[in-house]
């Protein structure tokens, strides 16, 4: 059932300004330079893609984390990446239905572009059809791959915790607590993270 695009919006929007008391510095960052394959790739999404509007804001930000650090609020469902001198970037996600939230410190340990999708054993189990992944192996990376435009994959030492921070292919479900664990960003936005952090990037999930 196809939803009404403007209502959702204005509610994105609405709820974005009223989901905290931080003053916004800068509203709608700009977009992140897109390379010849996310052209490419954008061009084959979706509608929704571009019917729902970004959400990412400069705001006031007052944290004992230092800049550079990725904080997750699955609570609230946003995503602050820490500036200098008390801002940050403040981003719109969708994280884990409450049974599987995850919080905890991590750093990125990975960065991809595009990145290949191959479900997990939990996933697997809950879901048996995807067992067919057994036999034809990962999902390339594209437009209608789950895992979006780019992937940070957290990292506990040499631990791979199996939370990533990335895209979706599911624009309409941000902000909500629907995912399997994992941080799901707008496409946009995540090429926009992407760019601002390197591996070794702290990373703090709360609720």
């Amino acid at each position: 059932m196809k939803t009404n695009w403007w209502f959702l919006a204005i509610a994105l929007i609405v709820s974005a300004l009223a989901s905290g008391c931080e003053p916004v510095i800068q509203s709608g960052v700009p977009d992140p330079k897109l390379t010849d394959r996310d052209k490419q790739m954008f061009a084959l999404a979706e509608p929704d893609e571009w019917r729902i509007p970004d959400v990412r804001y400069k705001i006031e930000y007052q944290t004992n984390e230092p800049p550079g650090t990725i904080i997750v609020d699955t609570g609230s469902n946003f995503l602050y990446y820490v500036l200098p001198h008390g801002q940050a970037i403040k981003y719109r996600i969708a994280s884990g239905a409450e049974y599987m939230g995850w919080t905890g410190r991590a750093t990125v340990g990975v960065m991809k572009e595009w990145p290949t999708w191959m479900p997990t054993a939990s996933i697997m189990e809950r879901w048996p059809e995807f067992k067919v992944y057994l036999q034809h192996g990962p999902l390339e990376g594209r437009w209608d791959n789950p895992l979006g435009a780019r992937a940070l994959y957290l990292f506990q030492g040499n631990r791979d915790t199996l939370i990533r921070i990335h895209g979706t292919n599911e624009p309409s479900e941000i902000g909500q607590h629907v995912s399997s664990g994992c941080i799901r960003m707008r496409n946009m936005d995540a090429i926009d993270l992407y760019y601002r952090v390197h591996v070794g990037t702290p990373v703090v999930v709360v609720n």
